[in-house]
């Protein structure tokens, strides 16, 4: 199959822009013929070099704009109808509806992936309400629209957003590691580790917060990561007496190395999708404490696997921090059983069959 897949942004790489190059690698590694589209150029272009896959540059920008939008569809026309590929495959809001718009008037085959969805994050009303009323009106033009948890898949079924055989749940996998980069929860004194851009959802200040609540016990914290707020945080790291225990990396580092490294994973966010930094820190053997929003539940088995608190509640993420870091068997336990997880649900081979299989269930219709 020849496959288009279109994402808004290649200059910022997030959860989608790794779920694209993953996705892109195995098609070409099985035999397909994938081309990635997107908006600017950046470091995921670099990632699709690397893995062999062909990319091209759009004009395409994040943020609603009239003028740039439409002409980002007659551009997006002009290289799909070049193209012809089986199957358009359509990432993230933005492009996910101009995408759609341009496809239809080819008569080409359809499918969106929500990596989350903008109607329901967006604390702007005007905007908020504009996403919905696109993604209602997008779904009547595309042949499948994939979620990557059910949460998602929910969340559209109940605002109107396409039809119970129209979406369908893939959850996210990510490629599995060398033995050598599997963590050891149970070294002593615990480190743990972030992986997140340093922007809106994420919550680094009820972290931070809650770690103040737990500078008696022995811990570093390392946040990998960029981002705009990276200033702002490292200055309230600063300001609540956690310079030197709290350290920022940058995106620079290996994610894969630091997660070995580590004997506790967290993210604090406002709202999620499904987030690959979980899956790879379970990859990993850590056990991972995480806010219980969005897919993360259908991730992170609480109890088992990890503990999961409501979004900023500093009460109860000081408990789940301090439980773990004072006992090192209940790491390693809940680590292990993490592995086993990823292991059973969440290899990227399970997440590329499946959806695979879809592509081809759309192209044949």
């Amino acid at each position: 199959m020849r496959v288009a897949l279109i994402i808004t942004r290649s200059d910022a790489v997030g959860g989608a822009q790794i779920h694209v190059r993953d996705l892109a690698q195995a098609l070409k590694e099985d035999g397909h013929d994938p081309v990635v589209l997107a908006g600017e150029r950046g470091p995921l272009f670099g990632m699709l070099d690397d893995v062999g896959v062909e990319h091209r540059a759009l004009s395409m920008v994040r943020e609603l704009s009239p003028l740039r939008d439409l002409g980002a569809i007659i551009e997006l026309r002009r290289q799909l109808s070049v193209l012809r590929p089986d199957v358009v495959a359509l990432h993230s809001s933005k492009a996910g509806i101009l995408g759609r718009l341009a496809a239809r008037k080819l008569g080409l085959p359809v499918v969106f992936t929500a990596h989350g969805w903008a109607f329901a994050t967006s604390k702007n009303g005007v905007r908020e309400k504009t996403y919905l009323w696109l993604e209602r009106l997008c779904a009547r033009h595309c042949d499948g629209i994939i979620t990557v948890s059910e949460h998602a898949r929910r969340l559209a079924l109940e605002n109107g957003v396409g039809t119970p055989d129209l979406v369908r749940t893939i959850h996210n996998g990510v490629p599995d590691v060398l033995p050598r980069l599997q963590s050891e929860p149970g070294v002593f004194p615990p480190r743990i580790v972030v992986v997140a851009r340093l922007q809106p959802p994420k919550d680094y200040g009820t972290l931070f917060a809650a770690l103040t609540n737990l500078r008696a016990l022995p811990w570093s914290l390392r946040w990998i990561g960029d981002g705009p707020r990276r200033v702002h945080a490292e200055r309230l790291a600063a300001r609540l007496g956690l310079h030197g225990r709290v350290t920022f990396s940058g995106s620079s580092v290996t994610v894969d190395d630091e997660l070995s490294r580590a004997q506790v994973f967290v993210l604090t966010s406002l709202h999620e999708g499904f987030p690959l930094s979980i899956l790879e820190a379970m990859r990993a053997g850590l056990p991972v404490v995480a806010t219980d929003v969005g897919g993360i539940p259908e991730s992170v088995d609480h109890g088992r696997t990890g503990l999961l608190v409501a979004p900023q509640d500093e009460t109860s993420l000081t408990e789940a921090l301090g439980r773990l870091l004072q006992d090192a068997a209940l790491r390693k336990d809940m680590g292990a059983a993490g592995r086993t997880r990823y292991e059973r649900k969440f290899d990227v081979a399970r997440q590329y069959a499946a959806t695979l299989r879809f592509y081809r269930e759309v192209a044949a219709r």
